[in-house]
């Protein structure tokens, strides 16, 4: 199976609208909600996908019993561990008019030690049936800044192979510990390396302690840092919708295709097209399939010297 880690779980609440007027009142036109953070995400993704997967992770509070429950009418296998505080709602704000996507990030809740240690208790025991595990998203308040640092180390010393995705000091932290792969975004590239060329800067993290670097470049598609060689992938076309989510869906392909052994050009592509699906979505976590299996021929991957 799949492990995916979410230590900030959250409720995702997505708001669609014609547009958003500023400083005046604005009726929201529909409302969803669903069991969220970016693990959770993946794990959507990689069920659909048909590969066993088990969520873990910290929840807590009414809005953690309501993503819960969520997960429960999904048929997600939900391994996450209580904590007192409350879990965060996220909320996406999608203008229909113009594509235009607002995302609300609440902070989530402060983490004791205790907590934290009766995590890595569940989490050591469930990497023993992991053929790779996912550690997405940011750090709640009250964690260690190498919290990662230390999931990676326990992943390796097991031998399952870890995938991150995170930025900042929750990345950098990490990177010491060798993650099998990590999957910034172009912001979080340039942010964590001051280093504009993206290639450059994947290369960079790569000497930092990174096996393996995949950074999403928005419509540009993904490039790839590897042991193997360097690659650049890029959609057969642009596609507008809601992004939330579509790194995630980049993720969950790249660790399917991590465990299947799969060549990196076939990781990439499946990677750009699953992510581009993810867009045409509604919500974060799902994909539209029949424009997943039509783009996903028409990716092009170049290598790069």
């Amino acid at each position: 199976m799949i492990l995916t880690v979410t230590l900030n779980t959250a409720v995702d609440v997505t708001y669609r609208l014609p547009t958003v007027r500023p400083n005046s009142s604005n009726r929201v036109r529909e409302v969803a909600q669903r069991a969220g953070g970016k693990g959770v995400n993946v794990a959507r993704v990689l069920a659909a996908l048909g590969h066993e997967t088990v969520v873990t992770g910290l929840v807590g509070g009414a809005n953690g019993r309501r993503l819960r429950a969520d997960l429960s009418t999904a048929g997600l296998n939900d391994q996450l561990v209580p904590v007192a505080g409350e879990t965060r709602r996220t909320v996406a704000i999608v203008e229909e008019r113009n594509g235009r996507t607002t995302m609300l990030l609440e902070p989530g809740p402060v983490i004791t030690p205790a907590e934290w240690s009766q995590f890595l208790t569940g989490y050591e025991q469930l990497l023993s049936d992991a053929a790779a595990v996912v550690l997405s998203g940011s750090l709640p308040a009250g964690l260690p800044r190498d919290a990662y640092a230390t999931l990676v180390d326990l992943a390796t010393a097991r031998r399952v192979p870890a995938v991150l995705d995170a930025d900042g000091p929750a990345l950098l932290t990490a990177l010491p510990a060798r993650p099998a792969l990590i999957k910034p975004n172009a912001d979080e590239l340039a942010s964590a390396t001051g280093i504009v060329d993206p290639h450059t800067a994947a290369e960079a993290l790569r000497t930092a302690g990174a096996r393996s670097v995949v950074a999403s470049l928005g419509p540009d598609g993904l490039i790839a840092v590897t042991p193997q060689g360097s690659w650049h992938a890029r959609p057969p076309e642009t596609v507008s919708g809601n992004p939330t989510g579509a790194g995630d869906a980049a993720v969950a392909a790249l660790t399917a295709g991590l465990v299947a052994e799969a060549s990196w050009p076939e990781r990439l592509a499946q990677a750009v097209a699953l992510s581009a699906a993810t867009v045409l979505a509604p919500l974060a976590g799902g994909f539209d399939a029949a424009a997943h299996r039509r783009m996903l021929p028409l990716v092009t991957v170049e290598a790069v010297a």
